[in-house]
């Protein structure tokens, strides 16, 4: 069969995963629940807290490939692996690409946008086909007012994070420093 442009283009439309997304059903809370409690900022929330944050949670699909945000958008959210692979990209000033992260099932990423209300400041795009949950700024905000105590748990909990991560890369900082080849005049 013979297919004009117009209708390969229709048809890579039907099957992209903006529209997937309108379509599918949402994941299993249960296996949400379990996820949330796994990672830091809410451990020690219990199964009702959870239940209720949950409603908070946007779910997304991400066929592999699929850019989920770019270095320079507006950072407004955060988001969870559920299924699949993201990998995080920093565009140097110089025009080159550098892979910064690779997460997974369980890891989150865009954290940062929670707390400084700035850009993005890499771009992520999803590595294999995800499914990724999604707490938006504003949702989080309003969470948070609600429950006062449990949104300084969230806070403190992405602050650990964050430090870990910031001790890691001073880690890795050092590993290149000391590394770093002398040359002849032992500069």
């Amino acid at each position: 069969m013979d297919y004009s442009v117009n209708e390969v283009k229709l048809q890579k439309i039907f099957r992209s995963s903006f529209w997937s997304n309108l379509f599918k059903s949402q994941p299993v809370k249960s296996d949400l629940e379990n996820l949330l409690l796994s990672i830091p900022p809410f451990q020690n929330f219990s199964k009702s807290v959870i239940r209720n944050f949950i409603q908070l949670i946007h779910h997304r699909a991400y066929a592999a490939n699929e850019i989920i945000f770019v270095q320079g958008d507006p950072g407004i959210a955060l988001y969870i692996i559920q299924e699949g692979e993201v990998k995080i990209i920093k565009n140097s000033d110089t025009g080159i690409k550098y892979e910064l992260a690779q997460f997974s099932r369980g890891d989150f990423f865009g954290e940062l946008a929670l707390l400084d209300n700035d850009v993005r400041s890499a771009t992520a795009i999803a590595s294999k086909d995800s499914k990724i949950a999604v707490i938006f700024k504003p949702d989080l905000d309003y969470f948070i007012s609600k429950n006062p105590k449990k949104g300084v748990e969230i806070l403190s909990g992405i602050a650990k994070i964050i430090s870990t991560r910031l001790r890691i890369l001073d880690e890795e900082i050092i590993k290149v420093i000391i590394d770093k080849p002398q040359t002849n005049n032992g500069e």
